[in-house]
């Protein structure tokens, strides 16, 4: 009886250690991810045979803040089966990660948008022999997240969304808001707009749908700097959603993980589809499997149709970039990067990713992904 009872407080503590792993990796927590443990070596992980495969060390990255919720699981799961080898991924902006990369600072870096023609040739110094390349990892809505007592449920389309981020609309009442959402209480209630502070590929492509759907309501370029007046600006993914999070009247835009970690209520856009459609992981999957492939060689920049129609396809989608030398990359992290990769490009890496928001990379440009990884030098 002692015996027994014994195994039972054991197998309770594992158990509270389980549940207590999985709250810290829902939580936004801190940007860095840096443990280490044994030597190197391959093993199992419960999201299929991660190979290991000479990788040791450290590996710096640096990008894009879409992506964290992610990358979290990846470098959780890929830490467990290669023992000594550490990747630590600091989650910051597009921009700051792209710079980091030219800079040699990092070994890969995350970036929502494709490098831009002078960052390819900025690269080229870093990558000797070669040159940064964009590989598709991570796809998914950008949600578009409101805080408005009483309301359950919204629906806006391009231009609303435009002048509501434009600051042409300033009440929860307006008479277009209203118009999209007939029978539904609007308070009259200042909207509070909230956007990304710092250089965002987030910013980015949200800007790409509004130019490319809402007409003269969005009059400016897509960048990664907000380029609209008025409204508030917060640091990265987390402090946009935080910031909806607290304020009433708060509306923002933020990768759906985002928004299911804190219970933030999104907006259904009107596409001019039958139906307004949800931001979910399925839904953005319908747009981003109509992506074609605009890079060249081993660049797999993807170009995306922010203006569909299709029949319950989310428009408004990012995908995730993982930027790498495709020659040139260093010889002391090279067999990391390649390793971890490798397992993001997986079909056990992918699959993780619905589970967390996010919608996998198609397999055809997946697979092509896997090539390029293999053939990094």
């Amino acid at each position: 009886m002692k015996l027994q009872r014994k195994n039972m407080l054991r197998a309770s503590a594992l158990g509270a250690l389980v549940v207590s792993g999985a709250l810290v990796l829902t939580a936004c927590g801190s940007d860095d991810n840096t443990k280490a443990n044994g030597s190197g070596s391959s093993a199992p992980a419960a999201t299929g045979d991660i190979k290991c495969d000479g990788a040791t060390g450290k590996l710096l990255a640096s990008g894009s803040s879409a992506q964290k919720n992610a990358v979290d699981v990846w470098i959780k799961n890929y830490m467990a089966a290669c023992k000594g080898v550490e990747v630590n991924y600091k989650s910051s902006s597009s921009g700051e990660g792209i710079v980091a990369f030219n800079q040699g600072t990092v070994g890969f870096a995350g970036s929502d948008s494709a490098l831009k023609p002078e960052a390819v040739e900025e690269s080229k110094k870093i990558c000797k022999g070669g040159q940064g390349i964009n590989l598709p990892m991570v796809g998914g809505p950008i949600a578009l997240g409101f805080n408005v007592p009483g309301v359950d449920k919204l629906n806006l389309d391009a231009a609303t969304i435009a002048n509501i981020f434009n600051d042409k609309i300033k009440k929860w009442n307006d008479e277009a808001i209203k118009k999209l959402n007939p029978g539904v209480e609007l308070p009259d209630l200042a909207i509070q707009a909230f956007h990304r502070s710092e250089d965002s590929g987030t910013t980015e492509n949200l800007g790409k749908y509004l130019k490319a759907t809402a007409g003269d309501a969005w009059p400016y370029e897509a960048a990664k700097k907000w380029p609209a007046p008025g409204g508030q600006a917060a640091s990265g993914s987390a402090g946009v959603a935080s910031m909806v999070k607290q304020n009433a009247g708060a509306v923002g835009y933020f990768e759906l993980s985002y928004a299911s970690a804190q219970g933030i209520k999104t907006i259904d856009v009107n596409t001019g589809a039958a139906a307004p459609v949800a931001a979910t992981a399925d839904n953005a999957s319908k747009a981003i499997a109509a992506a074609k492939v605009a890079g060249t060689g081993s660049d797999l920049a993807l170009k995306l149709d922010y203006a569909t129609k299709a029949e319950g396809a989310y428009p408004i989608v990012l995908v995730t970039y993982e930027i790498v030398c495709d020659k040139g990359n260093k010889a002391e992290t090279l067999p990391t990067v390649k390793s971890f990769l490798t397992y993001t490009s997986s079909e056990a890496g992918q699959k993780v990713l619905s589970e967390k928001g996010y919608a996998p990379i198609p397999a055809e440009i997946n697979a092509k992904v896997r090539e390029v990884v293999a053939s990094l030098g």
